[in-house]
């Protein structure tokens, strides 16, 4: 599995683009906006898209999803059905952040905890990491040991838990119950900021040291 970070929406979010080296099949996680800037990734690095992946429906993350899946004609898969009220509210969330207008969207396949997402010849476990929003999902891939997971973690620091129905000591189980355990050495790519490893984030990080 192969991928490329994409900073997408005045936020500066982690679109990531993957793809299966033997399929050359890919999949966008988390496409916020800036579509232009993420199909241009997309026609560089000469792969198919089959899929969008979502951790969340926060509009940063997902503003652009209705719009892409419309476009391209991809299915969406993900989050857990715990955020359909973020998706409800993706026109309000647009005015409230000062996003271009964008619309709402159902996926095709709400995720649970243990579900399988496949990219090409590459699959993913869901796990699903409530806390930052009640549906949030994290992508986690055993063979390469790496995970995308959105606005749950980060290098030195957690996800926000102020927003509607965010929850801090569930947040918290979710890194330390969840994410912890899939092993020290995995590498995850956060939704804002640099990358790191679950090890660092035990050993350093004082919101779950």
């Amino acid at each position: 599995m192969k991928y490329r970070i994409i900073p997408v929406t005045p936020f500066q979010q982690n679109c990531t683009l993957l793809w299966c080296e033997n399929t050359k099949k890919a999949a966008v996680v988390d496409p916020g906006g800036d579509l232009g800037r993420i199909l241009k990734a997309v026609e560089e690095e000469g792969v198919t898209l089959e899929k969008i992946m979502l951790t969340h429906a926060h509009i940063d993350h997902a503003g652009g999803t209705a719009e892409l899946a419309e476009s391209v004609g991809l299915p969406i898969e993900g989050p857990h059905q715990g955020d359909q009220f973020w998706i409800d509210g993706m026109a309000q969330q647009c005015a409230m952040f000062n996003f271009p207008p964008c619309e709402g969207f159902t996926p095709d396949r709400w995720l649970n905890d243990g579900d399988k997402v496949q990219v090409g010849d590459s699959s993913f476990d869901v796990v699903h990491c409530p806390g930052h929003t009640p549906g949030h999902v994290v992508f986690y891939n055993k063979d390469d040991q790496m995970a995308l997971v959105g606005d749950v973690l980060f290098h030195g620091s957690i996800g926000r838990t102020d927003f509607p129905q965010g929850d801090h000591q569930e947040l918290i189980s979710s890194i330390k119950n969840k994410l912890f355990p899939l092993g020290e050495a995995v590498e995850f790519i956060p939704g804002h900021g640099p990358s790191s490893t679950f090890g660092v984030e035990m050993q350093s990080n004082p919101f779950v040291r």
